[in-house]
């Protein structure tokens, strides 16, 4: 079974990785040269709107689909009129446009914080009136591991901070005093199944996931099924088929927490890589079974489990592999600072077992 996949990154690369061994195969898409996936499978050079390219992608595929959530729409709604393209079209623009994005959460009971759109200098004046300070300024469309925002302290700073994002259309948000951060990843299939991984912490560090641990230490039962019926609710809004992952701020309520929406991925996530060794079935897997009509996998886990991303360099492969549970995947990318390089999971019985090896490994990836 060929898969066509728009993107030849990390992701594609993982997803390969994921169907190989339940026979499928694979053929990316992607402008770029040297790209990570060319290691899972055929590589064609093209721009993602390039139709010839998109036609020779899928040509023989059983289904086509994509790693990052920029696909331009054009191509995506080509693609959505060739062959069976999961997730569809919908999933990409409500995920592509913020203010689309925390309207749709809105509309499906998700909460989310106070905002506005803005695209005009009085705009912004009515923004920073409704919503105060501090907030946040994001572009509303692009931008990823912090990049096309801007923090915003006072009136003066709303305008200044709008300049450095060239005044592009962009969303206002109140800052969250958040407790924590977190997401779920889940899967829902063709016919409507749907799964979820656990509830998983994430830790950040100038706009770019450094760990993520499953499950989340600090969620109670409550915390976690509000995450999974927020996240279902949002699959079945959009007839989504495939994995998708939302990332949320827990937030204090008296002596309770609660969940605020930050934002949604309709493909794969960073935050999910720890399910390769410590989920029953990997969101890689589960995302290529739900778009190819196959069952889905059993998502539960295998004890608890964490990931470090390596970010700029790669420290000494043999210290990582030295440590018991340790699993490290590399790109195949070239070092550069803010590159995501690879990602090391830990796999153990408890937290307790866990929490010291994601430690040393925060120290041989600190840079």
């Amino acid at each position: 079974m060929l898969i066509g996949v728009v993107g030849g990154g990390q992701l594609g690369r993982m997803l390969g990785l994921a169907g190989l061994p339940i026979g499928m195969r694979f053929r990316f898409l992607d402008p770029g040269d040297n790209c990570p996936a060319a290691e899972a499978g055929e590589m064609i050079r093209g721009a993602y709107d390039d139709t010839a390219a998109l036609a020779r992608l899928i040509d023989g595929a059983a289904c086509a689909t994509y790693e990052f959530e920029n696909v331009p729409a054009a191509a995506a709604m080509f693609l959505d009129s060739h062959t069976r393209l999961g997730p569809g079209p919908r999933s990409l623009s409500v995920a592509q446009d913020r203010i689309e994005e925390k309207q749709f959460f809105h509309a499906c009971g998700v909460p989310v914080q106070p905002y506005r759109a803005v695209s005009s200098p009085q705009e912004l004046r009515t923004a920073v009136d409704s919503v105060g300070f501090p907030a946040v300024l994001k572009t509303r469309r692009l931008g990823y591991d912090g990049k096309g925002q801007a923090v915003v302290r006072s009136a003066e700073g709303a305008g200044a901070g709008w300049d450095s994002l060239d005044r592009v259309p962009c969303i206002y948000e109140a800052f969250v005093p958040f407790v924590r951060e977190v997401s779920l990843v889940a899967t829902r299939s063709r016919q409507g199944e749907f799964v979820a991984h656990a509830l998983t912490r994430n830790e950040h560090r100038d706009g770019i996931l450094r760990v993520s641990v499953a499950p989340d230490p600090g969620a109670d039962q409550a915390l976690r099924n509000a995450a999974e019926g927020y996240v279902r609710a949002i699959a079945e809004a959009l007839n989504h088929v495939g994995t998708l992952a939302v990332e949320f701020f827990v937030v204090a309520d008296g002596d309770r927490y609660s969940l605020i929406a930050n934002e949604m991925a309709p493909r794969v996530h960073n935050s999910g890589h720890w399910t390769i060794e410590g989920a029953i079935t990997s969101q890689f897997e589960n995302h290529l079974r739900a778009i190819t009509g196959l069952p889905l996998g059993d998502a539960g886990m295998r004890g608890v489990a964490a990931m470090v991303n390596i970010i700029g360099t790669v420290p000494p492969i043999a210290e990582i592999l030295a440590l018991r549970g340790a699993r490290l995947h590399l790109y195949s990318k070239e070092p550069k600072p803010g590159r995501k390089l690879g990602h090391i999971t830990v796999t153990g019985a408890d937290h307790e077992e866990v929490m010291p090896l994601v430690a040393r490994l925060r120290e041989l990836t600190a840079g």
